[in-house]
């Protein structure tokens, strides 16, 4: 600013603009510059205090050029406005939230009914594998929701409550959705335990507005899940006494009970725990019809596997078979998982089709862990292990009453340094005592093989002597197996049905018959032990080839292990002999 003054002293300064504390300067000699100025004073004040003449600023022409525009009164009411704006919108969110509150506590007492219309319900009775008798009765179901006069022109009642029972997995919600399907009518799907809330009548509440909305839509289907949640015995004890669930269950007793013959509304409810069930949920005229879902056979799971490999590319050489075979116990939940477990193997592995061994790797996967190929073992553990699994593949194929071996493998699974797989051909619903015998002597072959070749024993038949033990407990105390004890069980069980599970067992016997069942354990013990030794020392050479085999391959397969079999002829024995 200095310069500026000693230039309009000198009269060198034609012109000045002044735009707020912008200036833009015209000398004489045709030159334009700019500078600015302090915001606080005017610009003849300033030039004054720089000690510039009164006749030198006359000389200057200074003008003021208008600020205007969006700038200058963004300026302005910026400052003024923002902090009016900003009290505005926190006024505005508190009322919203407010109003929001209000609402809710309205909409309290309303179910969250899960709803699938007919049009959105593509699932029928082809979509559900196996279940014959389960769909059989179903149909009677779907038959009176499409045409119920034909049942009311006669007087007959369709079961209005259906309860289904089966662990889970077994396919209880797919079966549910595939009546609605059927019969082509609304389904509303619930939790029970979205029934139950901390504020006692609301679950109540919830219960009239599920069946208000389904008699609306009827005829329809009401789907409960889980209806253990709020089901329970009442009275029972602890747990028993939670007024909230006792009011919901109430409620829903008195609205099952206020239908009348033209409410063509169907509850259906599931469950894996009707043992606990009040038993007023069960009387005629609510959950009367009670299906029960049996996890699948053989034949059941094969056509499982192929309903759930439809939108899966499969190769040639998939045995849906062989993988049935595998899975013994198996639900439908189980077998969706495996499939898609085999699915997500073959993405890794860069292939564009699932083929067999990507599948019975999975259901290893599944039932056992991944493999794990980079612990570390030295020699002599992969010979320990080894021999530990070639002495149970050997007890196994050896016995008449065993189960095929179907693998045997040293790699690493989850916990397991090796593992040996024997599975039953066909599905068993009934266990005899000699086949129990043969399953304590092939539990107990991996220690015998090590005591035999090693002199020594390890900890890897821990898990071994853990279950055969439990095994023969169970033999001589629940299912009356002993010759010498005879028919009876020892020690009644007490359940808590708050909490669902074994809690206590009562000791219903003497001091002096708690040593006849150690002492009749202990022969149980010594005769798997003695079973499997005689079939090792009698077959050592195959022993010593399945052990050298699996060294060197690390997993034998049931094709391969009975061609070692038949290539030493072994003849198996019985499990009495």
């Amino acid at each position: 600013m200095s310069e500026i003054a000693k230039k309009v002293e000198a009269g060198e300064v034609e012109s000045i603009i002044v735009s707020g504390e912008e200036l833009e300067i015209l000398l004489k000699n045709g030159t334009e510059a700019i500078s600015r100025k302090e915001a606080e004073t005017s610009l003849t004040e300033t030039l004054k205090n720089y000690g510039v003449s009164a006749g030198a600023l006359q000389e200057v022409n200074i003008s003021l050029k208008d600020e205007g525009g969006f700038k200058h009164w963004a300026g302005i009411l910026i400052p003024t406005l923002l902090p009016l704006l900003i009290i505005i919108l926190v006024f505005w969110w508190i009322f919203r939230r407010a109003r929001g509150g209000v609402n809710q506590a309205f909409t309290f007492g309303k179910a969250n009914l899960k709803i699938s219309t007919p049009s959105k319900t593509k699932i029928t009775f082809k979509d559900v594998a196996d279940l014959k008798e389960a769909k059989e009765e179903l149909e009677e179901v779907v038959d009176f929701l499409k045409n119920p006069q034909k049942f009311l022109k006669i007087g007959a009642k369709i079961p209005r409550g259906i309860l289904m029972m089966g662990r889970p997995g077994t396919g209880k919600t797919l079966l549910a959705r595939a009546v609605a399907g059927e019969s082509k009518v609304p389904f509303f799907h619930i939790s029970a335990s979205e029934f139950v809330e901390m504020f006692v009548g609301v679950g109540a509440s919830r219960v009239r507005d599920v069946f208000e909305t389904a008699k609306k839509a009827a005829p329809s289907i009401i789907f409960i899940d889980e209806i253990d949640a709020i089901g329970r015995q009442r009275g029972a004890g602890l747990g028993g006494g939670h007024d909230e669930r006792e009011q919901t269950l109430n409620q829903i007793l008195s609205e099952m009970d206020g239908f009348d013959k033209e409410t063509n509304v169907i509850i259906i409810a599931a469950t894996n725990r009707p043992d606990i069930l009040d038993s007023a949920l069960l009387r005629p005229g609510r959950f009367d019809r009670q299906i029960i879902l049996d996890l699948p056979d053989i034949k059941g799971r094969e056509q499982i596997l192929k309903i759930h490999s439809r939108n899966k590319p499969l190769a040639e050489d998939v045995d849906f078979r062989e993988v049935a075979i595998r899975t013994p116990g198996s639900s439908g939940a189980d077998l969706e998982n495996l499939l898609n477990e085999a699915a997500i193997l073959t993405a890794q592995n860069g292939q564009k089709k699932i083929i067999q061994k990507s599948v019975l790797d999975s259901i290893e996967k599944v039932m056992l862990g991944r493999e794990r190929k980079s612990r570390i073992i030295t020699d002599k553990e992969k010979k320990i292990t080894a021999y530990h699994e070639a002495g149970h593949a050997l007890v196994a194929a050896g016995l008449k009453e065993a189960n095929p071996v179907q693998k045997v493998s040293i790699i690493s699974r989850g916990m397991a340094g090796g593992y040996t797989i024997e599975l039953p051909i066909e599905d068993r619903h009934l266990k005899t005592r000699s086949e129990f015998m043969a399953e304590i002597a092939v539990a107990l072959g991996g220690y015998v093989s090590e005591l035999i070749n090693f002199n020594d024993v390890t900890t890897g038949s821990s898990n071994d002597i853990e279950q055969s033990t439990k095994l023969i407990r169970n033999l001589i105390t629940r299912y009356g197996m002993s010759e010498k004890l005879g028919p009876r069980t020892f020690g009644k069980t007490e359940e808590m049905i708050f909490l669902g599970k074994e809690i206590s067992t009562e000791k219903d016997y003497s001091e002096k018959m708690a040593e006849e069942i150690d002492r009749e354990v202990d022969w149980f013990v010594k005769k798997g032990e003695q079973t499997a030794k005689k079939i090792i020392t009698k077959n050592k050479k195959l022993l010593n080839e399945i052990a050298n085999t699996l060294i060197k391959r690390e997993t034998i397969e049931r094709e391969e292990f009975d061609k070692l079999i038949k290539k030493f002829k072994l003849k198996p024995i019985s499990v009495t002999a």
